[in-house]
């Protein structure tokens, strides 16, 4: 009888323990709480991110339009085009931000080929004369010119796991090309590019 009085106890009290509820509710909110917490942050970091997103979009498109209506260019005028992009991004961080800014001529036989480019560490990224394979073909009409502008900018998150996961994990870069046509003439000319 002795060995079976504290069996029978333990029976009972898990008996008891399993008829009662009043933790329950701790205990669905322990379970709950971290996957709630990680749904917040997710939509934290996606709203943020997809606003910097449309930012990128918006100078992207600002710049090339900006551009398009000079009837020529100089390396001074594209280098004040960082400038908008970065007015645009306010109030996020916009330093890392890089800028291609390219003339593009397409012939009568509706090959685009670049006329000038310009980057924003003052360097050529791409020769003149070279062929442009990217161009949208509703934009490929024969002998018009086209200004492509390439935005992009690194995000990096900043919830999201900042202790957990190296800055490379963390950061997303969100680039933007743009192709608009001149407004004035046939081309636009950049006299030192």
């Amino acid at each position: 009888m002795a060995l079976r009085n504290p069996f029978t106890r333990l029976v009972l009290t898990a008996r008891r323990l399993i008829r009662d509820r009043k933790g329950a509710g701790a205990i669905e909110f322990a379970i709950l709480f971290p996957v709630l917490i990680m749904l917040y942050i997710g939509a934290f970091e996606i709203t943020i991110g997809l606003s910097v997103s449309k930012r990128v979009t918006r100078a992207a498109g600002t710049v090339a339009d900006l551009i398009t209506q000079q009837q020529s260019v100089t390396k001074s005028a594209l280098a004040q085009m960082p400038s908008v992009a970065t007015a645009i991004f306010v109030p996020y961080n916009s330093t890392a931000l890089t800028m291609k800014i390219t003339g593009i001529t397409i012939d009568a036989s509706a090959n685009a080929k670049v006329l000038w480019s310009w980057a924003q560490d003052g360097t050529v990224p791409y020769a003149k004369n070279a062929t442009v394979s990217n161009v949208p073909s509703d934009m490929k009409t024969a002998n018009s010119f086209l200004v492509r502008t390439e935005l992009s900018i690194p995000y990096t998150m900043f919830l999201f796991a900042p202790n957990f996961m190296p800055d490379g994990m963390r950061t997303i870069t969100i680039s933007r090309s743009y192709f608009y046509r001149q407004r004035q003439g046939d081309s636009i000319p950049c006299g030192d590019c």
